[in-house]
């Protein structure tokens, strides 16, 4: 990864065991919101969220967005020029549908990067979708384990208290973990008009490259 402000990271991801991890959805959980919930806890990202990433970070060669919903992030990421392969294991009429990102073993085409949102929150809402952060270190380990064979990039949207976790530290701290980016404005995943509760958590994106020298501690950013 190349940063766009300050530098960067650590070693190799290790034989990390891996989770057994549901059935990939196409947007995150979110805190009771007092209203009906959206099919399988579908939001789209909304574009300053993408447009944070881009500001601090460059990436390598075609991007992969195996998550895709409706394209609410392949199409920033298209629009600041990047070569976008947008997948999702659900048809929402974009991209596509029906790739399992957690059955993949490879990445698709010449793709050196992996942009998403990751589908797992902590409420378990959806029948069949783990309520455990732990879901969220079996995706993260599969997505560094296809970055690595192209020693490419990756960069995943997450609650920001979920980096503390024992657990997600300990994952980040052995692999090429580079930079974190903070956003400190709440993610508003839906709008109600009046009706719409005050977002409940700050997110980060957490980037990882494969490329940056061993011994860097990753970047601190704010956005």
């Amino acid at each position: 990864m190349t940063l766009l402000q300050s530098e960067l990271p650590i070693a190799r991801i290790g034989d990390l065991p891996v989770a057994d991890a549901p059935e990939p959805v196409s947007g995150r959980a979110i805190h009771n919101s007092g209203f009906e919930r959206k099919g399988r806890d579908f939001y789209a990202t909304p574009s300053r969220v993408t447009e944070a990433l881009l500001r601090h970070v460059k990436f390598r060669g075609p991007v992969w967005e195996p998550c895709c919903g409706d394209g609410a992030m392949s199409k920033v990421l298209s629009a600041h020029g990047h070569e976008v392969v947008s997948t999702d294991i659900v048809d929402r009429g974009f991209g596509t549908p029906g790739v399992d990102f957690l059955a993949c073993r490879e990445v698709p085409g010449n793709c050196r990067s992996i942009v998403t949102n990751p589908p797992y929150g902590d409420t378990g809402s959806q029948i069949g979708q783990s309520k455990s952060s732990v879901a969220m270190l079996g995706f993260l380990q599969h997505a560094m384990t296809l970055t690595d064979s192209v020693q490419g990039q990756l960069a995943l949207l997450v609650r920001l208290q979920w980096i503390a976790g024992k657990r997600a530290a300990d994952m980040m701290s052995a692999g090429p973990f580079s930079a974190v980016i903070v956003l400190t404005k709440r993610i508003q995943w839906f709008d109600m008009g009046e009706k719409t509760n005050t977002a409940q958590h700050h997110h980060a994106w957490v980037v990882f490259d494969h490329e940056h020298p061993a011994g860097q501690p990753p970047a601190m950013l704010f956005a």
